[in-house]
C-alpha cells in the first residue's frame, strides 16, 4: 500500500502525501525526540522535514524506500540545528518546559542519555523505529558494520548502566 501512496505522492497527489506524513509522523517524532529534548525543536524539524520531503518527493528514486529517505531528511534537519544552536552558542535562562514521553519511552530516553549522541540516534533506529543495519548505515552513511559495533558498544554500556 505504501508503494501505491509514495507513487501517487510523486505524481503531485497531496492527499496521498499527507497520508503517508500520518503513518510515519510518529516514528519520526521518536527519532526527533532523540535529538532533542524540547519540544519547539522537535515540531521545528518535523515541519522542515514534511515540507522538505513534499517539495523533493519526484526525487525519490525506489519508492519502497520512502521511510528511509524521509527518516534521512528528518536527521538531516535534526543536525542542522544542532550546528546552528552550537554556533549560536544559546543559554536560556528559562527552564524548559518539555512534555513527558510516554511511559514506557521514558525509561528509553533516560538509558539513551548515557550513550554518545551518534549512538543514540542508531539506538533509537534499530530498537524504536526497527531498522536493520543496513538501513541506519544507509541513513546514516555509516558502514554497517560500525553500526554493528556501535550497537555492541552501546548495549555492553546499558548493561553496565543497569546492572552496576
Amino acid at each position: 500500500m505504501d508503494v501505491f501512496l509514495v507513487k501517487r505522492a510523486k505524481q503531485g497527489d497531496g492527499e496521498a502525501f499527507i497520508s503517508l506524513i500520518e503513518k510515519y509522523k510518529n516514528a519520526l517524532y521518536k527519532v526527533a525526540k532523540g535529538y532533542f529534548r524540547d519540544e519547539e525543536d522537535v515540531a521545528d524539524v518535523m515541519q522542515d522535514t514534511i515540507l522538505s520531503a513534499y517539495e523533493h518527493i519526484g526525487e525519490l528514486k525506489t519508492v519502497s524506500y520512502f521511510k528511509t529517505w524521509i527518516t534521512r531528511i528528518l536527521i538531516n534537519h535534526c543536525n542542522d540545528l544542532l550546528k546552528e544552536k552550537r554556533r549560536l552558542k544559546f543559554v536560556s535562562s528559562i527552564p524548559e518546559q518539555e512534555a513527558e514521553p510516554e511511559d514506557n519511552m521514558r525509561e528509553f530516553y533516560e538509558l539513551l542519555e548515557g550513550l554518545p549522541e551518534g549512538d543514540r540516534i542508531i539506538f533509537l533506529l534499530y530498537y524504536g523505529e526497527g531498522f536493520n543495519t543496513r538501513e541506519i548505515g544507509d541513513i546514516l552513511e555509516l558502514n554497517e558494520n560500525t553500526v554493528k559495533s556501535r550497537l555492541r558498544r552501546g548495549r555492553k554500556k546499558l548493561e553496565q548502566a543497569i546492572c552496576c
